[in-house]
């Protein structure tokens, strides 16, 4: 499976119209998002790219790990961040982890804490830490800034 892990930002009037910019902006708009939680299944082919809108799938269920974050004070900072993890001997079999805040630094830490101690009881042996940001400054309205890991869209047929 290839698993695209993607990042975009916005800024509306409101947190929807924000959180829709920075889906525009990540190239995952206009999909019914279907939100996983943490597992990477095994044979996964984790990407690091901007995600390609296609016109053809509109409205269609599109799979995702997502990590976002809201900021409405003028100066604040949006920042959201998907760390993930996965195991020396296979291709893909790992976990993802999303956190957000306004310090990048304070989000690669719990990041890292969180990936640290769900790998402590798993019996495979993990691989280096990946973690992959976005952030947004705002500049009045609302910003948002999110990362997301896209599984796969699906029609509705």
């Amino acid at each position: 499976m290839r698993i695209v892990v993607t990042r975009g930002t916005g800024e509306g009037k409101t947190k929807t119209a924000a959180f829709d910019r920075a889906l525009w902006d990540a190239g995952i708009a206009n999909y019914n998002l279907i939100r996983l939680s943490s597992v990477i299944p095994e044979n996964s082919d984790i990407v690091v790219e901007k995600s390609e809108r296609n016109e053809k799938e509109h409205g269609h269920k599109l799979y995702v790990v997502l990590s976002e974050c809201f900021e409405t004070e003028k100066g604040g900072r949006a920042v959201a961040g998907l760390g993930w993890v996965t195991a020396n001997h296979t291709k893909g079999k790992g976990i993802f982890v999303e956190h957000s805040g306004n310090i990048k630094e304070e989000v690669a830490d719990y990041i890292k804490k969180t990936i640290e101690s769900m790998g402590s009881y798993r019996p495979e042996e993990h691989g280096g830490i990946k973690i992959r940001f976005a952030e947004k400054e705002c500049d009045g309205d609302v910003a948002c800034a999110l990362v997301a890991a896209v599984y796969k869209s699906e029609g509705w047929e």
